[in-house]
């Protein structure tokens, strides 16, 4: 009982599933609200029928509080965004939603995925550092910010197989 009445308290289990085309406006509302430059609902709407795209939505109880979304190429994938909404964060969500969209994309004969992350993320870097992501290059400048700043992307790699 105590078990049941904690995670209704917490909102629920956490449940990872493909997104759907119901889902776009919650996902690019969680897109804007992560990253200085957010994703519309069209970019969600075109990544959702594309063969080669995998979107998933995390969700919690009825609400959808995170997605992550990768693009695979033969046996590669990069991980072109993943994001869990801000009172959600800091309870392992995150973690819960990469390691599932990972299995799911090894599913999909994936062997070895990669992501671009912002150098300072300090929050993101620990996550894919602690699922096995390592450091395989830096792209200068890469990220632009709405101020004009400039900032450092990381590289990172990991495999699958």
């Amino acid at each position: 009982m105590m078990n049941w009445f904690s995670e209704w308290w917490r909102g629920g289990t956490p449940v990872v599933e493909p997104a759907v085309a119901r889902d776009v406006a919650r996902l690019a509302q969680l897109h804007g609200a992560s990253f200085a430059r957010g994703w519309g609902e069209g970019e969600f709407e075109s990544m959702l029928s594309e063969r080669n795209t995998l979107v998933h939505r995390l969700r919690l109880g009825r609400n959808t509080v995170g997605f992550a979304v990768s693009r695979i190429g033969a046996d590669e994938a990069e991980i072109l965004s993943i994001a869990v909404d801000q009172a959600h964060r800091g309870r392992g969500l995150s973690r819960t939603l990469l390691m599932t969209h990972l299995g799911h994309l090894a599913g999909r004969g994936v062997r070895t995925i990669f992501l671009e992350v912002e150098e300072n993320n300090q929050p993101a870097r620990r996550l894919y550092d602690r699922t096995g992501f390592v450091v395989v290059g830096r792209r200068e400048r890469y990220y632009k910010q709405p101020s004009g700043e400039q900032l450092n992307a990381l590289l990172m790699r990991r495999d699958l197989s």
